[in-house]
């Protein structure tokens, strides 16, 4: 990496992470710096860290509380950029991957995040309740909902950060959401006027 490839931080950043911005730079440099070697971001993410992974998770921060699993966590996002933003809710990072649980460890521990464990296992095998699961860039509605909806504690939320096609998944969705008993479906689009690229969020409730 040199500092030329690296995004420069965007002004949001500090206005998004508060008092936890030198974490959140930590963690960046870090990710910058070895991402690639450590098989966890693309060649082509350096120049959009920040604006596409960093903040676009960061910026649903304000939506969690309580027990959160993140589901497929692996490169630490949103999951530890989320604990970093809020060390008030208590983070369980979920990667069936060694490289990365490693990777998520070293991270936890640098940063040192007592909020936040990291469990080496398949969604489907974890076994735990959690007030809300989140999961980025994983699957399609209609494959997530199935591993994720049974680790939401009755009434508790699927927080998923998706892409533009999110209200196509749902539409695909529907016979799996029905299945699992999520409801209150509806999609919020965070960060407009201080993100360049907004983030758009499928919410529902599992009862």
């Amino acid at each position: 990496m040199t500092e030329s490839q690296l995004e420069s931080e965007p002004a949001a950043a500090a206005e998004i992470f508060g008092d936890r911005i030198d974490l959140a730079r930590r963690f960046t440099a870090s990710l910058a710096a070895e991402g690639e070697l450590r098989g966890l971001i693309g060649p082509l993410e350096l120049p959009r860290l920040w604006t596409r992974h960093v903040l676009n998770s960061a910026i649903a921060a304000p939506l969690f509380h309580g027990s959160v699993a993140d589901v497929g966590s692996g490169a630490g996002l949103p999951g530890l950029v989320l604990a970093i933003a809020r060390p008030d809710v208590e983070w369980t990072l979920i990667e069936p991957m060694e490289r990365r649980v490693i990777w998520l460890n070293e991270q936890v521990e640098s940063l040192e995040l007592p909020n936040v464990r990291v469990m080496r296992a398949r969604a489907e095998d974890v076994g735990l309740e959690f007030d809300v699961v989140t999961a980025r860039a994983v699957s399609a509605l209609r494959t997530l909902v199935p591993i994720t909806a049974p680790l939401v504690k009755d009434g508790g939320e699927l927080i998923f950060l998706k892409g533009h096609n999110v209200d196509a998944e749902i539409t695909a969705a529907q016979k799996v959401l029905k299945k699992h008993k999520v409801t209150d479906v509806s999609v919020d689009v965070l960060g407009e006027g201080v993100l360049t690229e907004t983030t758009r969020v499928f919410r529902a409730r599992v009862r």
